[in-house]
Formats: C-alpha cells, sequence, structure tokens
C-alpha cells in the first residue's frame, strides 16, 4: 500500500489520465453505435491525447504503461465489437471446424441452403456476418481458424463468449508482442518504452482488443520471429515467421527482403574482421587479403544456403499447417478469395483511386480487374527494388525495408480496412519514421468514408478519404524525402 500511496503522489497527472481513459473506452466498447460519427470521433481524438500524454510522462516507468495497457484491454473483455461484424464469421469457421466441415470448400450461404442449420445460432451468425461474406469460401489461415475453433471448443452456444475467448487469445498475443518488443529493442539499443507507441496506443485497443481483428497475433509471431533472427536462431526465426504466415498472408511480402541479410551480411562481417588499418600495415596483410578474397565465394555461398534453408523452412512449414484443410477444390477457392481483394473490393484507397478515375475518364467503366493485376506486378517490383538495391544488412535496415514495401502496398492496394495499420505501426517502432503512428490517428477517418449528405448514395465520400491521405503523405514525404535530402546537404 505505501508503494501504491508513493505512486499516486508522484503521478497524480498520469493517473487522472488512465482513470479518463478508463471511462472514455468503457463508453467506446459499451455506449457507442458506429453511425454516431461525433461522438466516434470525438471519444478517439480524447483517447489519442491521453495515450500520448501517458507515454510522454510515463517513459520512465515500463511498468506503469504495463499495467494501464492491461487495464485498457480488460474494458473490452465482454464487449460485443461494435466496429466490425467480421466476428461472426469466425465464430462461424470455428464451429463448423468442429463438426468436421472444412470452411475453405463451404460457404455460409451453401451449408445454411441445404436445409439444416451445422452449428447453433447459424441464422444469427449468418445475418450478422452479412450476406457478402456468407457468400464466399473463408480465406482466413490455418492459425487463424485455430483460433475460431478454441472460441468454439470453449462457447460453442453463446456469440458473446465465443468473443470473450477471442479478446483473450489476442490480449495475449499483444502481450507477447510487447515482451519480445520490448527486448529486440534493447538488443538494438533502443528505448524500450518505444514498443508502448504500439501497446497502448487506442488505435490498437479499438481495432484489436475491441473489434477482434488478428492482426494482433500475426504481429506477435512476426515480431519473435524477427528477435530470434536478430539474435541468429535463423531456423527458429523461420519456423515463427511461418506461424505469422499461417495467420494472416501478409507477411509473405517481406520473404525477398531477408536477401542481403543473409547473404550480403555474412559477406560484410568477414570484410569487418580483416585487421588492417592504414596507419599499423601487417607484414602479412597480402596474405589476409588473398585469403579474405578465396573466403568471399564460400562466404557468399554458405548465405544463400542460409537463405533458401530459412526460405525451405517456412514454405515446409507453412504447407503443414494448411494441410489438415486440403480438399481438390481448395486451392482454387482459396486463390479465388483472396483475389477478391485485389480485383473486386474498394475500401479507403488512395493511389488506386486516383488510377480508377483515369480509367473511367479514358474508358468510361471501372477498371478495377486491370488496375488490381497491375498494382500486384508493380508490389512485386518495388519489392525486388528494396531486395536488392537498398541496405538491408542490419536488423534496423531489414525492418526500415519491411516498412516501406508494405507502406507501398498500402498506398497503392484496392482496400485498406482501418486494422491493416497495426502491422506498419509496430514495424515503425524500429525505425525512426513516425507516419505509421500519425496513420493510425488519421485512419478513424475511414469509419466516415460512408458519411454522404444523399444516403441513398453509399459510395465513399472521397472529401473524406483525401483528407485521411493528404495527412499521412504529408508526413511521409517529410520524413523520407525532405529530411533525408537535408541530411545529405
Amino acid at each position: 500500500m505505501q508503494i501504491n500511496a508513493s505512486f499516486l503522489k508522484l503521478n497524480k497527472t498520469p493517473v487522472l489520465l488512465a482513470l479518463s481513459c478508463l471511462f472514455f473506452y468503457w463508453a467506446f466498447a459499451y455506449n457507442l453505435v458506429r453511425t454516431d460519427y461525433v461522438k466516434l470521433i470525438g471519444l478517439y481524438i480524447a483517447l489519442f491525447y491521453l495515450f500520448y500524454k501517458l507515454v510522454q510522462l510515463l517513459k520512465g516507468n515500463t511498468k506503469a504503461l504495463t499495467y494501464f495497457a492491461f487495464a485498457f484491454r480488460a474494458i473490452f473483455i465482454c464487449a460485443i465489437p461494435n466496429l466490425s461484424q467480421d466476428f461472426y464469421r469466425f465464430i462461424w469457421d470455428g464451429r463448423i471446424i468442429l463438426e468436421g466441415i472444412n470452411p475453405y470448400v463451404n460457404t455460409v450461404n451453401a451449408l445454411i441452403a441445404e436445409g439444416h442449420a451445422p452449428v447453433a445460432q447459424a441464422y444469427e451468425l449468418q445475418k450478422g456476418m452479412g450476406d457478402l461474406n456468407a457468400s464466399h469460401f473463408s480465406n482466413y489461415p490455418p492459425i487463424n481458424q485455430l483460433c475460431f475453433a478454441i472460441a468454439a471448443l470453449f462457447s460453442s452456444q453463446n456469440i458473446l463468449g465465443a468473443v470473450v475467448v477471442m479478446r483473450l487469445l489476442i490480449i495475449a498475443a499483444d502481450f507477447g508482442t510487447l515482451y519480445f518488443g520490448k527486448k529486440l529493442l534493447e538488443k538494438l539499443q533502443l528505448p524500450s518504452y518505444l514498443i508502448f507507441w504500439y501497446v497502448l496506443n487506442p488505435f490498437i485497443i479499438i481495432e484489436l482488443t475491441g473489434n477482434l481483428h488478428f492482426e494482433g497475433v500475426m504481429i506477435f509471431f512476426l515480431i519473435w520471429s524477427l528477435y530470434l533472427l536478430h539474435l541468429g536462431k535463423w531456423p527458429w526465426a523461420a519456423v515463427v515467421f511461418s506461424l505469422s504466415i499461417s495467420v494472416k498472408l501478409i507477411p509473405l511480402i517481406f520473404l525477398p527482403l531477408f536477401y542481403q541479410w543473409f547473404v550480403k551480411r555474412s559477406t560484410s562481417q568477414r570484410a569487418q574482421h580483416i585487421p588492417i588499418t592504414p596507419s599499423e600495415p601487417c607484414p602479412n596483410s597480402k596474405i589476409i587479403n588473398e585469403d579474405n578474397i578465396n573466403q568471399a565465394p564460400n562466404t557468399f555461398k554458405k548465405g544463400l544456403f542460409k537463405l533458401n534453408s530459412f526460405y525451405a523452412i517456412i514454405g515446409f512449414c507453412t504447407l503443414l499447417l494448411f494441410a489438415p484443410f486440403y480438399a481438390s477444390e481448395f486451392i482454387n477457392n482459396y486463390a479465388t478469395t483472396v483475389a477478391l481483394w485485389f480485383q473486386n473490393f474498394e475500401f479507403n484507397g488512395s493511389l488506386y483511386y486516383i488510377a480508377r478515375e483515369i480509367g473511367y475518364t479514358f474508358r468510361g467503366y471501372n477498371e478495377i480487374a486491370f488496375i488490381g493485376k497491375g498494382i500486384a506486378v508493380l508490389v512485386i517490383l518495388v519489392v525486388l527494388a528494396l531486395s536488392f538495391f537498398r541496405q538491408n544488412k542490419t536488423t534496423v535496415q531489414l525492418i526500415t525495408a519491411m516498412l516501406f514495401a508494405l507502406s507501398f502496398y498500402y498506398f497503392t492496394a484496392t482496400t485498406v480496412h482501418p486494422w491493416y495499420v497495426a502491422t506498419l505501426l509496430i514495424l515503425s517502432i524500429f525505425t525512426k519514421y513516425k507516419f505509421p503512428l500519425v496513420w493510425s490517428f488519421m485512419i478513424i477517418l475511414s469509419y466516415l468514408a460512408y458519411l454522404n449528405i444523399n444516403q441513398a448514395n453509399k459510395s465513399e465520400n472521397l472529401w473524406i478519404i483525401a483528407l485521411e491521405y493528404s495527412v499521412v503523405y504529408g508526413v511521409f514525404i517529410g520524413e523520407v524525402f525532405v529530411k533525408s535530402f537535408s541530411q545529405r546537404r
């Protein structure tokens, strides 16, 4: 009690800020309707300001920040998500898996159309997820499906019970990210409090804990993998990386970026170990230089072998995790469902919307199918350029390349849901860039995208989208290009 009293006496302002956060999070979780836009934006702005001040004031007390992070998440434990309906599909997939039904080869509508409800609350789940979701095969990878199945195992008859189980899994993943994120920051000789720009961020708490998006679990495995890789335990890093892919497919975009970390890093490390300085010539310098030249090809081969082994382990483990769901129609169904995100769906895009308007001008119709394929090719080319022409030999350089690659993908994507930004935010923690933190604040505007004067018009309000991206691109250009140019001068 003396410690608590002392803490309260010395930290009155942070405690008041934290209590205010608890109240606002309660209002967000239990007393908010998504269409109440004024309240939505007001609560979010207040929470973001309080979060910013808390991290500023308590960056020297990570223990207190950890307690607050847990308390804020605990508020949501018994809340039904109010900004997303995806959780209904999560519950459905988990329950049909326990019934021995493959979610990759059976749509919700098709199963119910057969005249029977295969799981408890089937019609309520179908209505909750919406017809668009119910008409498509599941696209959630196997570790994600495992989480759904665990929720169904503990609560097969009650929606709220399944929500609570999934929420506890996501909270556990967030604290795993906190643990390995802090350790990686310390290894990189960066301030450990930086991890709280992610863990305490209201965007993360609301979108992951509140709305039950499993990016948090994917991020946990990704950060754990990067920590193991930094320690040199690359075989285990590959295994954990495959778990990340098996929650969400997005880490696949990072695979080419490991080339320099494995191949060129080994060569440069050997070069750095040559004990020769211009001021103190070594009598055997000729021999040492010749040895280094002779050993360089071997070092390159060893690095390439490690890289290929790293990829092989990832590929094997990922296929092994998908194997229980394999069926003759699985590959076609899964590929078709994933392709929808590139060629059919549109939400909160930026550069894509510009390309779409150009297409309308010259063609007179929406060319999303053509533009979507072009975007996929362009993203691959940019990732390859970052892999081979940018320095990615250190862990920080590698993570920075990941940040740039994923940012380019989201800048050009046809669909950018709010929770996608979570991966950018965690990567930015280990770099000097803050534009993902700014985006985590501005992303709330995407919930206003369908705010139109004419409610019959369901198209997005492009003025709101323009405001969101104007701020994000402004900070991005300032950090990446303007500051870089100034430093060179």
